[in-house]
């Protein structure tokens, strides 16, 4: 069986990296091989290709086949178009000069597509970095705005309630002390507010009448009416007569008379 150029699969999980190798067809993947000739990362934008040109070209000249990722990577880098050139040399299609020239040209023409595309690349990522960045500025100035938003809300809070406890817990001054103090009355004041006072009294407090001696004559009079009205309303009892002699003796005897009819003596059994 034919040698074959392709990857061997090397780094850690979803990083990969990988060696370019000469094995044989048989052989596993991540086996023995014969010969290194580069390495190829694809995670790198362009992917980095480091490759031994000539041992590439010496390869396919004994017949090696490239899988299909390394015959993209050999015609990248332009193996095959060389070994191309070279195989018209043989056949006497072109001569080494003007083998070589086209090299160059194809070369030229090669880079400045990769440049361009690099370059276009670049600025991809740039925008794509400017957004983000924009995103997250705009991000932080509203979490800024709100968080001064609410540090104004609550200075505004303890302000009012640092004044509500203020006006409440404020110790009197000395000087509001005697400006509470009632000032000394003059005696002209108090001469014109004591007649002032006497007329509001008089229509609010009238003097009452002053009673008129009463008579010795009257006084008879009147407590003779009140022992004449004393008398029907409260009458005086009866005096009790004292029981005489006789009428005892006779109540007596009929009492005895009373307990005999009511109590009458039990027959006696023979």
């Amino acid at each position: 069986m034919p040698a074959r150029i392709r990857l061997q699969r090397f780094g850690r999980k979803k990083r990969p990296f990988f060696h370019i190798v000469i094995a044989d067809s048989r052989a596993p993947r991540d086996g023995k091989f014969i010969e290194k000739i580069g390495s190829y990362n694809s995670l790198t934008i362009p992917a980095t290709i480091d490759l031994d040109f000539d041992k590439a070209i010496e390869w396919l000249n004994k017949g090696a086949k490239p899988s299909d990722t390394v015959r993209a990577i050999l015609s990248y880098k332009g193996v095959l178009y060389k070994n191309h050139l070279n195989k018209g040399i043989k056949k006497g299609a072109l001569t080494q000069e003007q083998a070589e020239a086209k090299f160059k040209k194809w070369l030229i023409e090669k880079e400045s597509k990769i440049n361009s595309v690099t370059s276009e690349n670049k600025l991809k990522i740039e925008d794509i970095e400017k957004k983000r960045l924009e995103a997250e500025k705009m991000v932080n100035e509203q979490r800024s705005s709100a968080i001064a938003k609410k540090i104004e809300k609550e200075e505004i809070k303890a302000k009012t309630e640092d004044e509500s406890k203020e006006q409440q817990q404020e110790p009197v001054k000395s000087e509001d002390i005697k400006a509470e103090k009632q000032e000394p009355v003059k005696t002209e004041d108090i001469k014109t507010e004591a007649p002032k006072q006497e007329t509001d009294k008089k229509p609010e407090q009238p003097k009452a009448e002053k009673q008129k001696p009463a008579k010795t004559e009257d006084i008879k009079a009147e407590t003779a009416k009140q022992e004449t009205d004393k008398k029907p309303e409260q009458p005086k009892a009866e005096k009790q007569k004292p029981a005489k002699t006789e009428n005892i003796k006779t109540e007596a005897p009929k009492q005895k008379d009373n307990k005999k009819t009511k109590q009458p003596k039990a027959k006696k059994s023979k």
